[in-house]
């Protein structure tokens, strides 16, 4: 299961709504760090399919939601169920602390 992208048109259908765990990943293109993450995320998106919807926020195309997240600073992770922010991180994390945030 590839990431979803996750704009303000479809973010109540797949995050706000939506009953289980999602993770967000809120990135920009010019972010070194957002660039090392990014196969991470790849990666636990493919190992938690159909346990975990993962989505990626462009920061810099979706202004609203970034500022929706108090996102001052990326990449930040947040993890959502049922619609409801469990958990945040800033910065880069590894694989093990990603996967550990995971676990509700």
């Amino acid at each position: 299961m590839a990431e979803i992208k996750i704009t303000k048109e479809n973010f109540n259908e797949e995050v706000r709504n939506y009953k289980g765990v999602v993770l967000l990943d809120l990135w920009a293109s010019w972010c070194g760090p957002c660039t090392m993450l990014t196969p991470v995320v790849e990666e636990i998106a493919s190992e938690f399919e159909g346990k975990v919807k993962v989505g990626k926020i462009n920061v810099d195309e979706e202004p609203e939601l970034s500022m929706a997240f108090r996102c001052e600073s990326i990449p930040m992770l947040v993890v959502v169920k049922d619609g409801v922010i469990h958990k945040t991180s800033v910065g880069y994390r590894g694989k093990a602390d990603i996967v550990k945030m995971l676990e509700l």
